[in-house]
């Protein structure tokens, strides 16, 4: 994690192909690549963008090191020429991008690449790794807060992530997807995110009562005193010696503000129920239930139709790892080749599966809302040089079934372009927001989305269309391709 280029954080096709390139085609030839992903994570109705700050550290230290040239001169696979010129490598093209925190839908770009077909080839690897891991985690957070209908939700899971650099960034997608804040004391250091915990049962079983392990927490942590109930009997010891200490507090004059108890094991919905009269009984109504205990979204919505008093939930397996969707499947395909008089010639790959080819050209993503309620009506994949006009009529159409229209007037829609510059000629040209600032960008782009898209099952599809221009495009591209 302390290594700052990671350069060779890419796969070994990737160098091989750049060596191809290097002696069999000319150098400086332009190509745009398109980063983007096909299906949503978790059978979901969206995805949520994540992870480019750590996409424009990468390239701004993309460089060959002298001990990566000695490693790469030890494969025997490269020869002399082209390990100089990786000596001297640094990108040169530009990436546009949809900024971090932006709702995002399949088969749009998330990352489009221009630039020399070396440079644009050997950064595939690490964008679709950061990229991927990130946004679908973000994804997943929010998934889970939307379930927890504003309640607070904690990422707790660092020990249960795929390692220190997952646990890491997969904190910081998660607080963008919506979660108050983190266990993560080294992903608080690095992103200025809030940090926080209770104890563990351990705390509670190195002393010898379960009330002497209460006070004493309470006396070191009076202003965020949150006790783990559920050591050993919630109801019959943990919530009794909860409130003791707490009627102490208040007789000391101790002001209670973030006071209350976690549960972390039995029936979370009957516990939490109990605790909340016991609480409410005793004179502590504002008394926090927090829950821990291999939550995911779908859980959290059934505690919450069983009435459970919970208020705050931490999060951890099920989240870190997006354990039943663990991968984003982002992929990153050649879409133009720029000929010698500058024109970009499109270029499509086929698949015999229809979701899989590809939308070639130099493209745009226009983001199309309901003028009246703000929410999103479509996006519209065009060509670059496309642009539209929000007084006119507008006609969308679906590109699998194009006899499915429709139509917009012209003053009843608005547009917002998604891809920003990010590089141009190499040189960064964005600059990223602080991790909080992001999440309270995604929790109004949430906002533009219509609650059946959010649903936790079945979701409303947002229906991503192309121009006319780029689908008869793809079109004639495809009847060539038949010819052959």
């Amino acid at each position: 994690m302390d290594r700052q280029n990671l350069t060779l954080l890419t796969d070994l096709y990737e160098l091989t192909m750049m060596q191809g390139y290097f002696k069999n085609k000319d150098q400086n030839e332009i190509v745009i690549f398109d980063a983007f992903y096909r299906n949503n994570p978790c059978d979901g109705g969206y995805a949520i963008s994540a992870g480019l700050e750590q996409i424009i550290d990468y390239i701004k230290n993309l460089r060959f090191e002298e001990e990566d040239i000695t490693y790469l001169r030890s494969l025997g696979i490269f020869e002399e020429d082209f390990l100089a010129y990786l000596a001297d490598f640094k990108f040169s093209g530009d990436i546009y991008a949809i900024p971090e925190g932006t709702i995002m839908f399949p088969r749009e770009p998330m990352i489009k690449v221009i630039a020399p077909i070396m440079e644009a080839q050997l950064v595939e690897t690490a964008i679709l790794n950061i990229m991927n891991h990130q946004s679908l985690i973000a994804t997943k957070a929010s998934r889970i807060c939307y379930a927890a209908k504003g309640d607070g939700i904690m990422e707790f899971g660092l020990r249960r992530a795929q390692g220190p650099d997952a646990g890491t960034y997969g904190a910081r997608a998660a607080v963008i997807g919506g979660c108050v804040g983190t266990s993560n004391v080294l992903c608080g250091q690095l992103f200025d995110v809030p940090v926080k915990g209770t104890h563990a049962h351990s705390w509670i079983m190195s002393f010898p009562d379960e009330y002497t392990a209460f006070k004493t927490y309470a006396n070191m942590y009076p202003s965020s005193c949150i006790l783990l109930a559920d050591t050993y009997d919630t109801l019959k010891s943990g919530v009794p010696n909860a409130i003791r200490v707490f009627k102490e507090m208040r007789e000391a004059g101790i002001p209670l503000t973030n006071y209350g108890i976690r549960l972390d094991s039995g029936d979370l919905a009957y516990l939490s129920k109990k605790a909340r009269k016991m609480f409410d009984e005793a004179g502590f109504p504002d008394a926090v239930i927090a829950a821990s205990n291999d939550l995911d979204e779908f859980l959290i919505d059934s505690l919450k139709t069983q009435g459970a008093k919970i208020t705050s939930w931490g999060v951890g397996t099920h989240l870190i790892t997006s354990k039943d969707c663990p991968s984003f499947g982002g992929v990153y395909k050649l879409a133009a080749i720029r000929d010698k008089d500058g024109n970009f010639i499109p270029k499509i790959k086929l698949s015999e599966n229809t979701e899989k080819v590809t939308n070639p050209g130099n493209k745009t993503i226009y983001r199309i809302y309901e003028k009246e309620s703000g929410k999103i009506k479509a996006d519209l994949i065009c060509l670059s040089e496309e642009h539209f006009d929000e007084k006119d009529p507008l006609l969308l159409f679906d590109p699998l079934e194009p006899w499915k229209k429709t139509h917009l007037e012209g003053g009843t829609y608005t547009l917002r372009e998604l891809l920003v510059p990010v590089f141009l000629q190499g040189k960064c040209v964005y600059t990223s927001p602080k991790t909080m600032e992001i999440r309270d960008y995604c929790q109004k782009e949430l906002d533009t989305l219509w609650e059946e898209t959010r649903r936790l099952v079945n979701p409303h599809e947002v229906y991503v269309d192309l121009s006319q221009k780029l689908y008869d495009m793809k079109i004639e591209l495809l009847n060539q391709m038949s010819e052959k």
